[in-house]
């Protein structure tokens, strides 16, 4: 939300200057559980890796992941590595159950490389934050790795990605203001 909405947001809010939108902040797969029991209308998030029952899911953004480690970690000068190797250092993740912390485990299941993790939480400025003072690696998206006080390895044999995007209950018709909010987030992202 913070990195891809502030700009749809704006423009969204220039073109329906009179709708009042109602804007929560949290957890991806709490936002998927809200829409499925129609407790809110349109969720934002990082979508299931499986479908849902009651949710129709629609891509919007690939997010790719890198492995994120500080300048001063013994990994950071490396060209490449190993997914066995990385196990070997402890691991600052996404909690556990989050979808972006499935997709890491699931990148390393085929190899029998269990995920050692020091720490986890699902806020990813957090996670970041604890990466740069040095307490683990971690995976990001590579959107949010714009700092010099972080490097990105290169993972041998493992491509991690996520895709953003809307979820909405099937059997419910979106409003009018939210669909346009849809339209409007697949008009930017064309």
């Amino acid at each position: 939300g913070l990195h891809r909405l502030p700009q749809v947001l704006r423009a969204f809010h220039t073109a329906h200057p009179d709708v009042e939108l109602d804007l929560r902040f949290m957890d991806s797969e709490a936002a998927c559980a809200a829409v499925a029991k129609g407790e809110l209308e349109l969720g934002i998030v990082t979508l299931p890796l499986a479908p849902v029952k009651n949710l129709v899911m629609t891509p919007i953004w690939d997010d790719p992941l890198g492995v994120i480690v500080a300048p001063h970690h013994p990994l950071a000068k490396s060209q490449r590595v190993r997914p066995e190797t990385l196990a070997q250092y402890p691991a600052v993740l996404p909690g556990q159950g989050t979808y972006t912390r499935e997709i890491l485990e699931r990148a390393f299941a085929p190899l029998g490389v269990r995920v050692p993790a020091r720490m986890s939480t699902n806020y990813l400025e957090t996670i970041k934050m604890l990466v740069m003072i040095g307490l683990g690696w971690s995976v990001l998206p590579l959107a949010m790795v714009r700092s010099r006080e972080l490097r990105v390895l290169k993972l041998q044999g493992v491509n991690l990605h996520r895709t953003l995007g809307t979820v909405r209950h099937r059997a419910r018709t979106l409003s009018n203001a939210a669909q346009a909010l849809v339209d409007l987030l697949l008009k930017e992202n064309r």
